[in-house]
């Protein structure tokens, strides 16, 4: 076979947005930066142990700057996005900065200046970029999809995201292991650069910017009270990332000083227990086709969570406290593959354009806003009561993060509603 008819062959197997040249920049963009991140988020914690031998409190208070800017910006941050338009530049801008953040660390740390002051505010003003980024994106994909594609663009982007969650933790920890936490971090930087230069050759047809007075700070906050579908979902994902937040703060330290996994290893079986994700990105369109979209949101809300509860519960010998990691990992990683695609495509479905980075700010405002007060607390507890009995109470009260679902229609919602449906959407089961 030639080597033209074999690309032939496989543009051909490709999903048919992949053959979409705007879409298809866009994705590889966020592909390798989502892998840049995983990078970071095993580093950073990496870095503040193994390099300046910080407490489970400071642990707490890292997570916390760097989740922060979350509760602090998304809302005014949605408003002035829809009043500007130009997301697609915003989102540029936000990607070179963080590029020249991240490697102000290494930087500092090959200089041998680096201090947890530094980390913390590298972490804030990463997470203040990340909102503005962010909420454009929200918008952004949605300009390169049409409503068909609703379901199949979310689980392509979700797909990236569980490549992230499957090679990212592992590259990381190899990285920490070969060089040292901080310069393993100019993998993030490389990646925003990627990204930056991938968004650089799309140009979508964005949404106008909002009239004048149009971009009022609470009008995506009126949105979302006003319709029973993204209450609901609002408030279980909330809860459950209040907790998960309290569990991932405590993981690393938990691993390393308790445990006593070596950062290559615990990097290796996160990467491998990822695997779950990659599965859930693959099989989430099915799920929802066979069961419905409220339904399938529903499973994820409970199967995101659920398998956390093995890490506690990991003790013995270091092959059984892997394995627990592993199906922890894997469970967790195919529910939030699930939850996520199906939240994202509901969201698309229901939110108008005109109102959507405002929209997307105020969610974000709630759902990400309680992240930093759960990585806060779960420091706080780890100190407090111990690290395992921290982790038991985190993990367990995210599973109940669901119950916010039972008096809710949403778990009877079949089919996809339509902007014009957001205020009523959910107070009925769809038909079919």
């Amino acid at each position: 076979m030639s080597g033209g008819t074999l690309a032939r062959g496989l543009s051909a197997r490709a999903p048919v947005l992949l053959r979409e040249q705007g879409f298809r920049r866009y994705w590889a963009g966020q592909t390798v930066s989502l892998f840049g991140d995983e990078v970071t988020y095993l580093a950073v914690p990496l870095a503040a142990v193994l390099v300046l031998h910080v407490s489970a409190a400071g642990m707490g208070w890292l997570r916390f700057a760097g989740l922060l800017p979350a509760l602090l910006f998304s809302l005014p941050a949605g408003a002035w996005a829809d009043r500007r338009g130009r997301r697609r530049q915003t989102m540029i801008a936000a990607d070179l900065a963080r590029a020249a953040l991240m490697a102000s660390l290494p930087l500092g740390y090959a200089l041998g200046v680096l201090t947890f002051a530094q980390l913390c505010a590298v972490a804030f003003a990463v997470g203040t970029l990340a909102v503005a980024f962010d909420v454009c994106n929200a918008t952004l994909l949605v300009s390169l999809l049409t409503r068909e594609q609703y379901v199949a663009g979310n689980s392509l982007t979700s797909g990236s995201r569980a490549f992230a969650f499957l090679a990212g933790p592992s590259a990381g920890g190899l990285l920490v292991q070969l060089l040292a936490a901080p310069l393993a971090l100019l993998a993030d930087a490389a990646s925003y650069l990627f990204s930056a230069w991938q968004l650089a050759r799309i140009a979508p047809a964005e949404p106008p910017p909002a009239e004048r007075g149009g971009g009022r700070l609470t009008e995506g906050l009126r949105f979302i009270g006003g319709s029973p579908l993204l209450r609901s979902m609002l408030a279980c994902v909330a809860t459950i990332n209040l907790f998960n937040f309290g569990f991932s703060t405590l993981l690393v330290l938990y691993a390393v000083d308790g445990l006593g996994l070596r950062p290559g290893t615990l990097g290796l079986v996160v990467g491998a227990g990822a695997v779950g994700s990659l599965l859930g990105a693959v099989v989430s369109a099915r799920i929802v086709r066979a069961i419905g979209i409220g339904p399938a949101f529903t499973l994820g809300a409970v199967a995101f969570p659920a398998p956390l509860v093995l890490v506690p519960l990991a003790g013995g010998p270091t092959p059984l406290v892997l394995l627990a990691f592993f199906a922890a990992e894997f469970g967790s990683g195919l529910g939030v593959m699930l939850l996520d695609i199906s939240a994202g495509s509901l969201q698309a479905a229901v939110i108008p354009n005109a109102l959507r980075s405002r929209v997307s700010g105020a969610f974000r405002t709630v759902n990400y806003g309680v992240r930093p007060l759960g990585a806060l607390a779960g420091g706080f507890l780890g100190s407090a009561i111990g690290l395992r009995p921290a982790l038991w109470l985190v993990t367990v009260a995210a599973v109940l993060g669901a119950l916010w679902l039972v008096p809710s229609p949403l778990p009877r919602l079949r089919h996809l509603p339509g902007p014009a449906d957001a205020a009523t959407a959910g107070k009925a089961p769809a038909a079919g």
